[in-house]
């Protein structure tokens, strides 16, 4: 318990620490007129985070505990109500974080007059420099394209600057795997903050189904002898699952479990009920396969 209540604690830590540079870094290449504070980041990034460690704390304490052959039916139940605890208490934390009145203390972009924008990644890209800085994107600038000679604006009247200035001059070569993955995470934060301001019973529900069937997979760290192989395989069975409930969130599954449950159950009972179903199947294929080959070593 000591174990996993610190690794989600630094685990938590660490992802809203990295995920909210990576907002401060997007706020500065965006160039947007709109002023930024730093707790709004730091609010939205907590919420990012707490979907992050709602799998990846699982994933750790899951592997610590087959590593450390701890008895499965004390390790579970312990790593639920952990998980379920530790959520709900972070995200009352975030709320009062999130009132205060300090997250109206706004700031202004960074950079002086004369900073240049340019797209470093394609070498056909246009070239600008604002000269009135970021502080004013819309003011006068001189614009430099490839083949063609610089040409000075007074003033730009687009009604998107974001859509017409380049981004800052931060190199943007994150793989598509880890963008797709943040993107999923992001909106299974909204998810998650659905079902906590739904309430307490509704929560247990969603979020309780979706931690169990998580858990129920502890045998995927059985698979191998080698650890890392045993972590990575179940770092690809949890990325399945974050897929898969986003899937089931889509307005085209929705309408097939409306169609299959015939109002005979609430339709939000139907995605807890398909993660209880088969947790509770892959515990009993457990639960089979422990038996079968205690009953072999107990012949040997």
């Amino acid at each position: 318990m000591l174990f996993y209540s610190l690794s989600f604690a630094l685990l938590f830590i660490a992802s809203t620490g990295l995920r909210f540079l990576t907002l401060r870094v997007e706020w500065i290449r965006a160039l947007s007129l709109e002023q930024g504070a730093i707790l709004v980041d730091l609010v939205a990034a907590a919420r990012w985070a707490l979907s992050f460690c709602l799998y990846g704390g699982i994933l750790i304490g899951l592997s610590y505990a087959v590593r450390k052959a701890v008895f499965a039916p004390v390790a579970l139940p312990c790593i639920i109500v952990l998980t379920l605890a530790f959520i709900l208490g972070i995200d009352e934390l975030v709320e009062n974080v999130e009132n205060v009145p300090s997250a109206k203390t706004h700031e202004q972009p960074l950079g002086e007059p004369g900073l240049i924008l340019s797209n470093t990644i394609l070498p056909s890209g246009t070239i600008i420099v604002l000269l009135e800085g970021p502080a004013q994107p819309d003011g006068s600038r001189v614009v430099a394209t490839p083949g063609k000679p610089m040409l000075y604006q007074s003033d730009f009247a687009g009604k998107n600057l974001s859509a017409n200035l380049p981004p800052a001059p931060f190199i943007n070569d994150v793989p598509w795997f880890l963008k797709s993955l943040a993107i999923d995470l992001r909106l299974n934060g909204d998810i998650l903050l659905k079902h906590l301001d739904g309430g307490l019973q509704p929560f247990l529900i969603q979020i309780g189904s979706l931690v169990f069937f998580l858990s129920s997979l502890m045998f995927i760290f059985k698979l191998s002898a080698w650890p890392l192989v045993d972590l990575f395989l179940g770092c690809l069975a949890f990325r399945g699952v974050l897929s898969l409930t986003l899937f089931f969130q889509t307005p085209p599954m929705q309408e097939v479990f409306d169609s299959f449950l015939q109002n005979r159950l609430p339709l939000s009972l139907a995605v807890p009920l398909i993660y209880c179903a088969v947790g509770i199947l892959v515990c009993l294929y457990t639960l089979l396969v422990y038996l079968i080959k205690g009953r072999y070593d107990y012949g040997d």
